[in-house]
């Protein structure tokens, strides 16, 4: 690996996790195109660690508020403890919200988990998957328009989008993607949907991050210190300045651009599947 793919594969990981354009997709079609060797399984490791320090400093506030609610809804439960105000009970419930759509990512990853690795190798897979990526962008704009706020989304609601997130396993599935169609077809404006689909994607995320960084250890193929640094720099960089732009994106225009990308992208993988 080169310095320049280091440094592109790192802005690819940490700008496509975020924008809802499918970070695995990329990283798939990419260097197939490119023909570059696929990276090791540590620089794919650090690259996504890239990514979970960006969604955490970006939201370091909001998990701060959310973790002492949380924490305070917890000691509520003991008896002789004081009741919660309305600001904890409403932090603790959307905790614990964030905390029951993560299972469902967890769940499928354990059970079909290889299956789903396997396809990375299949580019015309990919492409397929961007295609369902544009479907779900698209139909969630002309489908439901928005009723909801954070605070009156339900407990079916919350499971409902994470079985959204567990689909972005598959490569070509975006996962900020995924999960903002559901917010919307869930009744939330598109900034409450894009804000729920980051918070919920941290523990995906950063657990995600911590597995590969296990699964990692010892392998003989990582590339040098430098390269890995310039990998992670880059993710964390390009997925902070992701998550900026999105969350100002959406806050006046519809999700369209990003369907056609992904549309585009996914027919084009399909045809260089077959020719090539």
């Amino acid at each position: 690996m080169t310095f320049i793919q280091a440094l592109l594969l790192g802005l690819l990981q940490g700008a496509t996790e975020f924008i809802p354009v499918s970070s695995s997709g990329h990283l798939v079609l990419v260097p197939w195109l490119l023909g570059w060797e696929s990276p090791s399984l540590v620089f794919d490791a650090v690259a996504h660690l890239g990514t979970s320090v960006a969604v955490v400093l970006y939201f370091w506030s909001d998990l701060y508020r959310l973790l002492i609610g949380w924490l305070r809804g917890v000691r509520a439960w003991l008896p002789g403890a004081q009741p919660l105000d309305a600001s904890d009970r409403q932090q603790a419930r959307l905790a614990w919200l964030i905390v029951l759509s993560a299972v469902p990512a967890g769940v499928l990853g354990l059970l079909f988990g290889d299956w789903f690795e396997s396809l990375f190798g299949a580019p015309q897979a990919v492409g397929v998957f961007l295609i369902l990526t544009s479907v779900l962008l698209a139909g969630s704009e002309w489908i439901r328009s928005a009723t909801k706020s954070l605070r009156e989304l339900s407990v079916p609601n919350a499971v409902a989008i994470g079985l959204f997130q567990a689909l972005a396993i598959a490569p070509g599935v975006s996962r900020s993607g995924a999960t903002i169609s559901a917010g919307r077809l869930c009744g939330l404006n598109r900034d409450q949907a894009t804000r729920f689909s980051f918070l919920i994607g941290v523990p995906v995320i950063v657990g995600a991050a911590l597995s590969q960084c296990v699964g990692a250890i010892g392998d003989s193929s990582a590339e040098p210190w430098g390269l890995l640094l310039i990998g992670f720099a880059a993710a964390a960089l390009s997925g902070l300045a992701a998550i900026r732009f999105l969350l100002r994106f959406v806050r006046g225009k519809r999700l369209y651009p990003f369907a056609i990308y992904c549309a585009g992208l996914g027919v084009a993988a399909i045809i260089l599947g077959l020719v090539l």
